[in-house]
């Protein structure tokens, strides 16, 4: 029983903390439930599609042509590549988390799984078209040359600021949670 309270006590506490907020101010608390029940719907319709798809690339793409063309010495290519999954990719940045931890497991190089979620969260393809659209070719166009050197180079700098320790670290728990 205290394992199972101990596993799930910030989401009790959350619950706890919206319940007191509603019998103090009840339109904000029903406010802050609505929120609540609008983002665990999302989450719900998202995040199994993820997953399927994450256990058809874990099935289906074998760890040694992962390594070739993202691993460590795949050089540009493996950078474009990331650049160009992170930009294809679709849903919010929290899905891209649970891909970045396969390809972990994969054994992608750290440079590239920065990138990827660099690229996740600022480069996709709708939001790229939507712009271009709704504020000019110019505009979108200039965003996304400065975002793809910007990714880039945030990536480089946390890969070298992060000691090779700390990485394997990460590798090792996206072994053990896979």
């Amino acid at each position: 029983m205290m394992k199972t309270v101990k596993r799930y006590r910030w989401f009790l506490l959350a619950a706890a903390g919206i319940l007191t907020l509603t019998m103090f101010n009840r339109a904000l608390g029903l406010k802050a439930m609505d929120i609540t029940a609008y983002s665990f719907k999302e989450m719900i319709l998202i995040i199994p599609p993820i997953f399927v798809l994450l256990g058809l690339l874990d099935i289906w793409v074998p760890k040694e042509t992962i390594m070739k063309y993202m691993g460590e010495g795949s050089g540009i290519k493996g950078t474009l590549l990331a650049i160009f999954i992170g930009s294809a990719a679709a849903g919010p940045l929290y899905g891209a988390f649970p891909i970045a931890a396969v390809l972990m497991k994969k054994r992608v190089s750290f440079l590239n799984v920065l990138v990827f979620i660099g690229a996740w969260s600022t480069t996709k393809i709708p939001m790229f078209l939507f712009e271009m659209g709704s504020l000019g070719v110019k505009f979108a166009l200039t965003r996304l040359l400065v975002d793809l050197p910007g990714i880039i180079i945030i990536a480089y700098l946390i890969r070298m600021m992060v000691s090779k320790e700390e990485v394997e670290k990460l590798y090792e728990q996206a072994d053990l949670h896979s």
